[in-house]
């Protein structure tokens, strides 16, 4: 029996995803780990191995969309309205978020897939938090934020949030110059920050890491935008993504008999089902649990936080970090470096109350710290 032009794609989807979950996997691909070697042990290799895959995702996407090949203005990065507020206390809730619930969307699935039953509880309720912010009760929180706080950028004459059309804009370069300036730039910057470490380039996981996964993102514009395409049955150009999907998973799971797969929701499944299969092949597959209550409580706030921050930010360390990167939209460097600022900041924090400060020392401590004060405690 032939499938159907959506079954086809979240196929082609399910493979490259599949690929994706094993490759993660194997080499620990992680961008609060990353951001953790760099703050507590001044190790920047595996923050680098991401600009990697960043920078190359970026190169990749750019390249289908000047060579015609995509539309980025279709995507949901590049559209006019540009709610600064949601991309800033999203993304700063799940970089809390992540850090306590010891790894983002992505990783929470990967691990999963490696018979962590933890990530199992935080896929759950990021998951359930995330479908409750688009579509449930949560989704008034985030409209009362977004609503009042949106900027309209065509009224300022911009046709999208893309930094290109900003760039002609203010410039009165054409747009696709202004693509293939930045490109060269910001991709071929980030691509040189990473080889710089020979850590990155002489160890086979790291350039597996970088290569793989980079090259993987920038492929799934191509499977919906060019694979997808079709006047009569058409593809939404999507990328690639952690905390929308995995509600939408839950979702057509529960609605299987009624509901219809996307590209998003295989890209889920692919990413759990390469990281079993890598695991099981590999020997790696362990069951673990929660230490005690704390350790559960922890995770679950943690997992509360990604769901709804993430979806205020409109992505995690993938869906903004890399993705929407490689589409170089505003959005993206925004909610990127809400992110950074909120993991480094609940990184600082754990480590103060490793001093058996209280809590909110703790925060205070960091906070003066990170403002380059001295805590009044002192």
């Amino acid at each position: 029996m032939e499938l159907e032009h959506v079954h086809k794609i979240a196929l082609i989807g399910f493979l490259g995803a599949t690929a994706f979950g094993a490759i993660a996997s194997r080499t620990q691909f992680c961008t609060m780990g990353a951001i953790s070697d760099w703050i507590n042990m001044g190790s920047l290799t595996r923050f680098r191995v991401w600009f990697l895959a960043m920078g190359l995702a970026l190169i990749v996407t750019q390249i289908l969309y000047l060579t015609g090949n995509i539309d980025l203005g279709e995507s949901i990065y590049h559209t006019t309205s540009f709610t600064w507020l949601g991309y800033i206390v999203g993304g700063l809730l799940f970089g809390i978020g992540m850090t306590i619930a010891s790894g983002c969307g992505q990783r929470t699935v990967v691990r999963l897939g490696g018979g962590n039953l933890k990530s199992l509880i935080v896929l759950l309720v990021m998951g359930l938090t995330a479908y409750m912010t688009l579509r449930g009760i949560l989704s008034i929180a985030r409209l009362n934020m977004n609503d009042p706080t949106t900027w309209q950028l065509s009224d300022a004459g911009l046709a999208s949030q893309g930094l290109h059309d900003i760039l002609s804009r203010f410039t009165g370069l054409s747009s696709s110059t202004g693509a293939i300036i930045l490109t060269v730039v910001i991709g071929g910057a980030a691509v040189l920050f990473a080889l710089l470490d020979r850590q990155v380039w002489s160890r086979v996981d790291n350039l597996l890491a970088g290569v793989g996964i980079g090259i993987l993102i920038g492929g799934a514009w191509y499977t919906t935008g060019v694979i997808g395409f079709d006047d009569f049955d058409p593809i939404q150009l999507e990328g690639v993504s952690f905390i929308s999907p995995v509600g939408n998973t839950i979702s057509y799971l529960m609605t299987f008999t009624g509901a219809t797969i996307n590209f998003g929701i295989a890209i889920v499944l692919g990413t759990l089902f390469g990281s079993f299969v890598y695991s099981l092949a590999t020997g790696n597959f362990r069951v673990e649990s929660f230490n005690d209550t704390s350790d559960l409580v922890n995770h679950i706030v943690g997992a509360v936080l990604m769901g709804f921050g993430g979806v205020l930010a409109l992505g995690c360390t993938i869906g903004q970090g890399i993705t929407g990167m490689s589409t170089l939209a505003l959005s993206s460097i925004l909610a990127l470096g809400s992110i950074i600022l909120g993991c480094v900041f609940t990184l600082k924090v754990q480590y103060n109350l490793l001093d058996d400060m209280g809590f909110w020392r703790a925060v205070k401590t960091t906070a003066s710290e990170m403002l380059g004060k001295k805590s009044s405690e002192e």
